[in-house]
């Protein structure tokens, strides 16, 4: 199945499921599991990744036994293209926890990728709010890895959904001021790092 999936064309994929129509099915029973999804993902085939997709829905959250999911392994693999196709399938896929609670919007914070910062942000401004299993905010691991560039696109805040001025100002303070599991709010982490 890994070489169906990282084949140019879906032929060998819908070969296999001739051979075996419930192939598919058998990787949904098990709850980590490095799915074609992945492979595809990882190796950067758009076409195939969004034919399984399709076909499987449930496959792009799922985690493999490394706890990623298919838009983790195609960020860490630099699959832009690939990220991007699978973001149009379901905007929530930026929001998606893989090992250690980490988002793809974190790890495009921690890269510092700021194109992909602001399409992850423009598609679910909501996953700013995210914390990993450290407590940390995209704004926090941007501090943290000196990605300074990353974090003045993370606080350039789209519009509020809801356009009161005084709910925009809050979500602005709480987020801003939030700690992480260390007790560290942005200020601590930009003083300690010289961030001026």
């Amino acid at each position: 199945m890994e070489a169906a999936a990282q084949l140019r064309d879906t032929n060998a994929l819908y070969s296999l499921i001739r051979q075996d129509p419930y192939i598919l099915d058998n990787f949904d029973r098990i709850p980590f599991i490095e799915t074609p999804l992945h492979d595809a993902a990882r190796s950067g085939n758009v076409e195939s990744a969004m034919e399984i997709i399709r076909l499987k829905p449930s496959f792009a959250k799922k985690p493999n036994q490394d706890g990623f999911s298919p838009m983790h392994l195609a960020l860490q693999n630099g699959q832009t293209q690939t990220v991007l196709q699978l973001i149009d399938t379901d905007l929530e896929l930026v929001r998606v926890k893989g090992r250690e609670g980490i988002t793809p919007l974190h790890y495009a914070s921690e890269d510092g990728d700021l194109y992909l910062l602001e399409k992850f942000l423009s598609v679910c401004p909501k996953s700013l709010e995210d914390v990993t299993n450290k407590g940390d905010t995209a704004l926090h691991i941007a501090l943290k890895n000196d990605k300074v560039e990353a974090f003045q696109v993370l606080t350039r805040r789209p519009p509020s959904v809801i356009g009161l001025k005084e709910a925009d100002q809050c979500y602005n303070k709480r987020i801003l001021n939030s700690k992480n599991r260390d007790g560290s709010t942005l200020l601590h982490i930009a003083t300690s790092k010289n961030q001026v």
